[in-house]
């Protein structure tokens, strides 16, 4: 059972692997310190905060947030180490609150890593402080226990720290504000323009030359922020991004073309300079009215750029402001909860007048709560709805929905945009509120159309199901190829049994596929032949620094694999082959997407796991399998599909189609 901790009393841990959460209902600090036997920090190398928010056995959450989840290994800790305290501070610098009296009480919970709560604490009668040591786990002969601290502190984090025997105190809370200062702002800083030499040169070694974008960069500075970026797709393990290197991730130098232009397959990363502010477009809104939204309300080195970043912030304004309203309904309902047993415990309060109104006014209080909660959810939903109203017409193709007019004007475009939409993300809250679901290009892992019964589609019909699914591919394949220059994006089909001739006809009928599907085991073979060969070949030669030794003929532009009905029609060298193309292709530029039902492929056993985990999953229907990098929401994605009855993805594959015949836009 959970033991519900009050200050000063302590509980045995279980075990040396631990998370700690921290739920306050706005945004707060989460760090750690450790000490010795003595109580006391030994250096600025035993605090683990959002500046350094790694330790050996810790890890703390890199930026201020209303809910934390911070990871213990007990049996890692560094020798000497006996004790580890979590801190809790409110940001300073920015607006809100200043004091901990002025939030809900900060609750706190030690878990095991299957989520199984050993003790929790709520730390209340906080009122002037802007620190707190919530709580602390200490090693007691040979165990450990976690006591409730709940040590306030006017001063802040520098009173904080001193008291802890830190000589630095005062220069490592400043460390710590400034490094919170900058995680507050936009989650995802503005991504740099591709620099010239990552102009894809695979088009220009076809004739197609790409145009880069060329502002002067200023000078990264030592206070740039790291930006956080779900590259990979929300949930899907997205790493921080690294700045821009001009060699390959192993170091060599880049490769160098016959004709001198410099050959880079490494992702476009971005730079960790601060990009120029947007201009000041926004009209000032009247008293105590919420500034007017625009489009391009974001940094940035362009307007496409301003507009990638404004939506992933609205992406983060909408995580962030769901999870202060079901914090805060939480701890509403735990406050009620232990009004109610403490009214109950008392037998003198069970009948009769007393026991009623104590009770009635814990419902009220808690009601006023709730009430409170989601009247600021509700001002946040309907700003970001605005917002949501005026950024949505002012999307460029790639980022825009199917239904935006934009693509009837469609272009074939002189260079690669920067992102592409996959599809919409919605929370419970505000199902209506769509907050575009955008992948940086190119792709840093491929794409499965998952074509099985799951969540809400469990009772759907399954052939439907796969027309949905490959329906969803074509889209995808169209938008990608519609994204890039012409003949600078190639897409090959393996349909090994036939069975999506009809939804790959838009494909084929408007010219867009260099050869028909590939049917039959012998064509698929042929087609992973190529893929894995131009692989190896471009691999080799950028590895080796010898691109101008790749023969004159090699298509060096991106190519996707689009395999549907996957096992059927493979053998094991082609389930080998699929798996290496789904882990190396994307370096060098042959992406793969699968359409397929995972449960068909069972007999393969745990053999395609590593397959799956390589690809990001997306579902033909709406399904909350998807989960932001700040707070951990389930989103329900939603898949980028053209209207009923439009044939706007025709209409655009047929301009492509005659771009790459024309070779021209």
């Amino acid at each position: 059972m959970t033991a519900e901790l009050v200050r000063g009393q302590n509980h045995p841990v279980p075990g040396t692997r631990l998370e700690i959460r921290v739920s306050a209902g706005k945004p707060i600090v989460a760090g750690a310190t450790l000490c010795d036997d003595h109580r006391k920090v030994r250096g600025t190398s035993w605090v683990a905060h959002p500046g350094a928010p790694t330790l050996p056995g810790l890890e703390v959450s890199r930026q201020a947030a209303a809910d934390h989840r911070l990871a213990v290994d007990l049996g890692a800790l560094p020798d000497g180490a006996h004790q580890v305290n979590v801190l809790l501070a409110l940001p300073v610098g920015v607006a809100g609150p200043v004091t901990f009296g002025a939030v809900a009480a900060p609750f706190v919970a030690v878990t095991g890593l299957d989520g199984t709560e050993i003790a929790s604490y709520t730390i209340t009668d906080l009122a002037a402080e802007s620190a707190v040591v919530a709580l602390e786990l200490y090693r007691k002969q040979d165990g450990w226990k976690v006591r409730a601290v709940g040590q306030g502190y006017a001063g802040g984090l520098a009173d904080m720290l001193a008291d802890q025997g830190l000589p630095e105190a005062q220069e490592l809370a400043t460390t710590i504000n400034d490094a919170v200062a900058h995680g507050l702002a936009r989650s995802v800083a503005a991504p740099p323009p591709r620099p010239a030499d990552e102009a894809r040169v695979r088009a220009a070694a076809q004739g197609h030359t790409s145009p880069g974008r060329q502002p002067t960069p200023p000078e990264p500075g030592p206070d740039a922020p790291q930006p956080v970026t779900p590259a990979q797709g929300p949930g899907e393990g997205g790493q921080p991004p690294q700045p821009v290197a001009p060699t390959p991730a192993d170091g060599t130098p880049a490769a160098q073309p016959a004709d001198g232009g410099t050959v880079n397959y490494t992702h476009p990363r971005r730079q960790t300079s601060a990009p120029p502010p947007p201009p000041p477009t926004a009209q000032p809104a009247a008293p105590g009215q919420p500034a007017r939204p625009v489009a391009g309300d974001a940094t940035g080195w362009s307007m496409e750029e301003r507009l990638y970043n404004q939506v992933w912030g609205m992406f983060e304004d909408l995580a962030r402001s769901a999870a202060a309203c079901r914090s805060a309904v939480d701890f509403a309902d735990s406050r009620m909860e232990q009004e109610l047993d403490k009214v109950l415990s008392d037998p003198r309060s069970r009948i009769g007048g007393v026991g009623d109104a104590a009770r009635e006014a814990a419902r009220a209080r808690h009601g006023d709560l709730v009430d409170q909660a989601r009247a600021a959810l509700d001002r946040d939903l309907a700003q970001l709805a605005a917002e949501a109203e005026v950024v949505e017409p002012a999307l460029p193709p790639a980022f825009a929905d199917w239904s935006s007019p934009i693509w009837q004007g469609y272009r074939a475009p002189m260079e690669i945009p920067m992102a592409l939409r996959l599809g919409g993300l919605s929370l419970p809250e505000r199902p209506d509120l769509r907050i575009p679901m955008l992948v940086r290009l190119p792709l840093e892992r491929g794409l499965w159309i998952d074509s099985g019964r799951s969540g809400r589609d469990s009772l759907a019909d399954a052939d439907q199901l796969r027309r949905l699914a490959l329906d969803s591919a074509v889209a995808h394949a169209a938008r990608l190829l519609a994204s890039y220059p012409p003949g600078a994006f190639t897409v090959h089909v393996i349909d090994a049994a036939g069975s999506g001739q009809s939804a790959f006809a838009p494909l084929v009928g408007a010219g867009v596929l260099d050869e028909p599907p590939a049917t039959g085991a012998a064509a698929a073979g042929a087609v992973l032949t190529r893929l894995t060969q131009r692989v190896d070949l471009v691999q080799m030669a950028v590895r080796g620094g010898m691109a101008d030794a790749l023969p004159d003929d090699l298509d060096t532009g991106e190519h996707l694999l689009i395999v549907n009905d996957f096992p059927h029609g493979f053998d094991d060298r082609a389930v080998t082959r699929l798996r290496y193309l789904a882990d190396e292709g994307p370096a060098v530029g042959v992406h793969l997407m699968m359409v397929a039902d995972r449960e068909d492929a069972a007999e393969y056993g745990p053999l395609l796991d590593p397959l799956w985990r390589a690809l990001l999953r997306l579902t033909p229907v709406p399904e909350d399998h998807l989960a932001d990098p700040w707070v951990g929401h389930a989103w329900t994605f939603e898949p980028s599909l053209a209207p009923p009855g439009s044939q706007v993805i025709g209409h655009v594959l047929d301009r492509v189609g005659a771009a790459r015949r024309t070779g021209s836009r």
